[in-house]
């Protein structure tokens, strides 16, 4: 996502508590110029300037000359190029709509071209989710999303995990980590393909920062599998919260993730938007 660009599918925001902005956008709004102020009028043809005593011959081949727009012909294109106008030129609330870049702090985790798409959004690999087009909130009912590597080996197997540091807080990660979703035996030609294939050891669950809560990072983790058999044990399987990521990975032998991301987003309600919404009644 690039910054300042406006969100072409889906739109927008404002920064992590003034603009913040999620996708996937172009150029701003298309701007009318040179449309028509008034009916323009119709040009005359110029008369010969000397009596020709040859008319012209008129036969069935012979081009005919293009009739001369009247008046009442021009306003309906002046009508007609003023109705295109409002359908091309995007509204203000669309300019408003932009993605914005994590800090350079925490792009430090995104690396290898591991892709993160959802709905309308597109992909949103270190990005705030726009505050705009309700997306804070959208994103909560969303089913999962699709993960792609492009580095994933076709012979190899994979594991995909999606964590929250930041349960329930960044400032107090008392829950650090909440397992969002555990996926293993994901083949490399399905990861390649955005199709995550294979057993689901957590089913996905929708990041939900609770309201006053700040910012949270959603992170995304791709290993390469080293063992045939991969399972929580029983009391990881009771809870999702303060869950031992390192025991888990130690345990299975996963080292370095092959390539990771991460987004982040706050509670809609606390969102700029949302309480300019509130305060003007809308």
């Amino acid at each position: 996502m690039l910054v300042g660009h406006s969100v072409q599918p889906h739109p927008p925001s404002d920064s992590p508590e003034a603009v913040e902005t999620s996708g996937l956008g172009g150029p701003g709004g298309v701007r009318g110029r040179g449309l028509a102020q008034g009916p323009a009028k119709a040009a005359v043809p110029s008369l010969p300037c000397a009596w020709d005593p040859q008319p012209p011959r008129v036969g069935p081949k012979a081009a005919l000359p293009a009739p001369v727009p009247t008046n009442g012909t021009m306003r309906l294109v002046a009508a007609a190029l003023w109705l295109g106008f409002l359908m091309v030129a995007p509204g203000d609330s669309e300019d408003s709509c932009v993605y914005e870049p994590l800090s350079d702090e925490d792009t430090m985790i995104c690396n290898r071209g591991l892709e993160v798409l959802y709905p309308e959004l597109g992909n949103i690999g270190c990005m705030f989710i726009p505050d705009c087009n309700n997306y804070r909130q959208k994103i909560t009912q969303w089913t999962k999303p699709i993960v792609k590597f492009s580095g994933a080996l076709d012979d190899r197997k994979y594991i995909l995990v999606m964590v929250d540091p930041d349960a329930p807080s960044r400032y107090n990660p008392t829950a650090r980590f909440w397992r969002h979703w555990l996926v293993t035996d994901i083949q490399g030609t399905d990861l390649k393909r955005g199709k995550i294939k294979g057993q689901e050891l957590s089913a996905y669950q929708p990041p939900s920062p609770p309201a006053h809560s700040g910012f949270h990072r959603y992170q995304f983790y791709i290993y390469r599998q080293e063992v045939k058999t991969i399972n929580l044990l029983p009391k990881e399987n009771r809870t999702r919260g303060s869950w031992e990521m390192d025991k888990f990975l130690y345990r299975f032998h996963l080292k370095e993730p092959e390539a990771s991301t991460q987004f982040m987003m706050q509670n809609y309600q606390d969102s700029t938007t949302f309480q300019a919404s509130r305060e003007g009644g809308f």
